[in-house]
Parts: C-alpha cells; sequence; structure tokens
C-alpha cells in the first residue's frame, strides 16, 4: 500500500477515521436491504454501499483512505493486500459489483 500512497492513489492518514459510525452506516443498509418494497436494484446498490463501506474501514485501519478520483478501485483492489491474497476472488467479485453498479445506476438516471 505505501507503493499506491507514492503513486498517488492513497493518501496516508495520521488516525483512523471514526470506524463507529461506519459500522452504524453498514448495519443500517444491511436493514435496509431486507425491505421487501426496495427495488432489486436498489436493494443491490445498497449492499454494494455497505461492503464498500466495510473495505473502506479495512483502508482506514491501515492508515490510508482512497484518493478521490479512483476511490471505489482502489478500496476494493486493497482488499487482498489487507487481508491476504485469499481475498483476490472477493475483490474481483466486489470489482465487477461495482461495474454493474455503474451501470444500473447510469440506466436509472439517463433521460426519456
Amino acid at each position: 500500500m505505501k507503493d499506491w500512497a507514492t503513486d498517488g492513489w492513497l493518501i496516508p492518514q495520521e488516525k483512523p477515521t471514526e470506524c463507529a459510525s461506519a459500522f452504524c452506516d453498514v448495519e443500517r443498509d444491511i436493514s435496509d436491504v431486507q425491505y421487501e418494497n426496495v427495488s432489486a436494484d436498489w436493494r443491490f446498490g445498497i449492499a454494494y454501499k455497505a461492503a464498500l463501506k466495510l473495505c473502506t474501514i479495512l483502508m482506514y485501519t491501515q492508515g490510508y483512505r482512497p484518493e478521490k478520483s479512483l476511490a471505489h478501485y482502489m478500496t476494493l483492489m486493497a482488499l487482498p493486500l489487507i487481508l491476504g491474497c485469499g481475498r483476490d476472488d472477493d475483490a474481483i467479485y466486489l470489482d465487477v459489483s461495482r461495474t454493474t453498479r455503474n451501470i444500473v445506476e447510469n440506466i436509472s438516471v439517463a433521460p426519456l
């Protein structure tokens, strides 16, 4: 991760961001996903947001935050760096979810 910071993809931070409130956000999102009156597209987006928040918490505990232009991608790709290469498939799955979420959101806001 130090190399990524050197390349400008991550920004070191001296003290981790408050993680307790982030965990509360994740719990809320997981609860919201279970509402049946929420469309599948929105539930997917909410679940993705919860997973991203958990990965962000992991990054914060390592003393980094992502640079804004690649924030989601770098956060997800850091997962195996933090938890070990056994999480490569998880990072790939979450990145595919990121791309899918972007497609779904662009379709849902496209002008008619």
